[in-house]
This record gives structure tokens, C-alpha cells and sequence, in this order.
């Protein structure tokens, strides 16, 4: 159990921060970066629940305890010093991401295919979940990034690619199983 007795340490005060091996870094590091927009994700997850009820709000809160998750992992370099860790990291795992796979195949089942592209917003709840995409797809780049340069989990980045197709069908179930879609109309404005 995490115990966060006083908040402010006043040891990041230089730019740096310390990873979950306790390394220091600085805190514009690639990793801190991928760690940090996975928290940013988490955050825009939670003003999208604030339009979500029933299932879609369990199943956000489901993302959000996985977003924790994989934040975690982030944080924690050298995968392969696991074994001789005193408290084994915590890393995503493939289930999660076979999780998130099945959800969306169960939204889509419910879904028309497209014949446009859909812009962001319909539903108040179908626009945070777009902004949840175009944020979980940052955190993806910033992840894959740091994968040319350290070692990552897998699962980790697989979780973060499948995670924004969750939220583009999550979006329009919430847009009335996709009729309250807005689509693209090319040229439009021309």
C-alpha cells in the first residue's frame, strides 16, 4: 500500500525526478515524458466520465486503473533486472491489452461501418472520448520513441495503440451507436 504522508519533496526543485528504480532523471526525459502523458491520458479519461454512465463508466474506470498500470511500468526501466528487483515492477500484461480487444469488438458489433471520417465531437461524452484518443495517441509516439531508446514493455506500447481505437468506438457508441456521428464532408468549405 502506497502512503503519500506530505506531498511536496522539494528534491525535483532542480529538474530532475526520481523513476521507480529511484534513478534521477530530468524531468523533460523521453521516459518521464511517456510516463507523464499516460497520466495526462488518465486525466482526460476522467473528465470523459463525467458523461459516462452504466457500463461505459465502469469500463473507463477499468482504463483509467490500467493507465496506472502502465504509468507505472513506464516509469520503471531496466525490464530485464525484474527477476532481481526486491519488489517485482508492475507491467502491463498482454490480458489487459486482449481486454480492451474484446471491448471494442463488442462495441463495433453495434456499429454501421463508416463512409466518411468522423470528426471530434456529437456528444458531450463522444468529444472527451476523442480527446482521450488524440492524448492516448501521444502517449503511443512518445512510448514507441522511447522504445528506440530504451527497452519498453510491448504489451505497454499494444495497450496504448489499442486503447485509442477503444476511445474512437467508444466515441460513437456515445454519439447514439453512431447516428449522432459528425462526419466529414471533404472540401466542404471550399
Amino acid at each position: 500500500m502506497v502512503v503519500l504522508s506530505k506531498i511536496y519533496t522539494k528534491t525535483g526543485d532542480g529538474g530532475q525526478t526520481a523513476l521507480g528504480n529511484g534513478d534521477r532523471v530530468a524531468k523533460h526525459s523521453m521516459r518521464v515524458n511517456a510516463y507523464g502523458t499516460v497520466d495526462e491520458t488518465n486525466a482526460t479519461v476522467g473528465l470523459a466520465r463525467q458523461h459516462a454512465t452504466g457500463k461505459m463508466d465502469a469500463q473507463l474506470a477499468m482504463i483509467q486503473n490500467d493507465l496506472f498500470d502502465l504509468g507505472a511500468d513506464l516509469c520503471r526501466p531496466d525490464m530485464e533486472k525484474d527477476a532481481e528487483a526486491e519488489y517485482p515492477p508492475l507491467r502491463v500484461a498482454d490480458a489487459q491489452v486482449l481486454r480492451l480487444e474484446s471491448e471494442i469488438d463488442a462495441m463495433n458489433a453495434a456499429l454501421e461501418p463508416l463512409r466518411s471520417f468522423v470528426l471530434p465531437g456529437g456528444s458531450a461524452l463522444a468529444a472527451y472520448l476523442h480527446l482521450c484518443r488524440t492524448v492516448s495517441r501521444r502517449a503511443e509516439r512518445l512510448s514507441v520513441e522511447l522504445a528506440t531508446m530504451e527497452t519498453v514493455n510491448p504489451a505497454g506500447v499494444k495497450y496504448l495503440n489499442r486503447l485509442s481505437d477503444w476511445f474512437f468506438v467508444a466515441s460513437r457508441i456515445a454519439n447514439d451507436d453512431g447516428k449522432s456521428d459528425v462526419l466529414w464532408v471533404p472540401g466542404a468549405n471550399r
